[in-house]
């Protein structure tokens, strides 16, 4: 499907360059108008629809979640987003004054607040594995959480995808030298589903969670959490309600009154996917996103962060070493947003000012040349 008409199946502006789907994803026309559907049912009869067909629904989406992603439907629960799901683990763990969470410095800033006050709280300490914002390659990687294990580490939280530096992190790899520490793994994978390919059950973590809403074509609001069963009595959502004493999925499923209709948005969201060409879609994704970033580091004079082994529909580029500004940064964004329509992040990282590129369906070669273009008349 060629870009101008992939762009036509989503309600995005035209004016704009979109190249900034890893952040909030886009929603086709059908499954926006599928999730207008599941509203509109709703409201016919609030107190039966979530008294008597709400229940069994859930279940039935996380049947399909699973067919997805893998693994059995019973290790599967719906919530908002990763960020959400993170929260609940957190709050879920037996932590105390000495005990540790391990992280890495490319953890996503939310769920790095989020460790860092919790650990707080409980007396405990979050130590950062410090990883190279341009590693050479998974070893590197790997070494640098491996090293940073400890007898006092009572969870590892790694990112799949990461936000900052768009690299795919070797979890399987990751998982098997915390597992023979005896650290239990919590993987947000909030860019992967439908970025790259998923089986949870084969990574051998003890957590996984991930957001349909941003690659896989979603409504916002979709995100799902795998839990091993060794992990399940004790894993809880952030927020406690009617299931809290019974068991993990009764737990998640009801935490109290909300807009249900994302997560049965996600069937529809998985035939959008495959549509566009599923895992043809996500090599198609992968090469362009490739080629942009080599093309526009080359205009720019940066340097891309990781191999392309590493990478999977976005990249990331150091613009500038040596920069603090996150102000600066943000002028530059929405620079690049209000004068010029181009969606794109700017930001800090590292001590350095970073782009990062999306690969979509609707982007094409053209939309990279114009953002370097610009960008290189606004930098100099």
């Amino acid at each position: 499907m060629e870009p101008e008409s992939a762009l036509r199946a989503f309600d995005l502006d035209p004016d704009f360059l979109h190249l900034n789907h890893g952040s909030y994803g886009a929603v086709p026309r059908d499954v926006r108008l599928e999730q207008d559907r599941w509203r509109a049912r709703i409201e016919k009869n609030p107190t039966g629809f979530f008294q008597d067909e709400y229940p069994p629904l859930m279940r039935a989406t996380a049947e399909q979640v699973a067919r997805r992603l893998g693994g059995k439907a019973a290790d599967w629960v719906l919530c908002e987003n990763a960020t959400s799901a993170v929260n609940g683990i957190l709050q879920s763990l037996d932590l105390g004054p000495g005990d540790e969470i391990l992280t890495t410095s490319h953890a996503y800033g939310a769920v790095a607040k989020t460790m860092e006050l919790v650990a707080d709280r409980r007396g405990a300490k979050l130590s950062v594995a410090d990883v190279a914002p341009l590693p050479a390659d998974d070893a590197e990687v790997a070494d640098a959480v491996a090293a940073h294990l400890g007898p006092r580490t009572r969870l590892l939280v790694i990112d799949h995808i990461t936000s900052a530096t768009a690299l795919i992190f070797p979890v399987r790899q990751i998982a098997e030298r915390a597992r023979a520490a005896g650290v239990p793994v919590l993987v947000d994978g909030a860019h992967v589903p439908g970025q790259i390919a998923l089986d949870v059950p084969s990574l051998g973590v003890d957590w996984y969670t991930g957001n349909a809403h941003k690659w896989l074509f979603a409504p916002r609001g979709c995100g799902v959490l795998w839990t091993d069963p060794k992990r399940q009595r004790i894993t809880r959502p952030a927020v406690l309600s009617h299931g809290t004493d019974q068991t993990y999925t009764a737990a998640f499923d009801w935490i109290g009154t909300r807009d249900p209709s994302p997560w049965f948005c996600f069937e529809a969201a998985t035939l959008a996917h495959d549509g566009f060409g599923g895992a043809g879609l996500m090599a198609e994704n992968r090469i362009l996103a490739a080629e942009a970033a080599e093309e526009v580091a080359s205009i720019l004079g940066a340097a891309i962060a990781g191999p392309a082994s590493m990478r999977g529909s976005m990249a990331a580029l150091l613009l500038k070493p040596g920069y603090h500004d996150a102000e600066g940064a943000a002028a530059y964004r929405r620079t690049l947003a209000h004068e010029h329509r181009i969606m794109v992040p700017v930001y800090v990282f590292a001590g350095a000012l970073w782009l990062r590129i999306s690969a979509q369906i609707y982007n094409s070669p053209d939309d990279y040349r114009r953002l370097a273009q610009v960008c290189r008349e606004m930098l100099a």
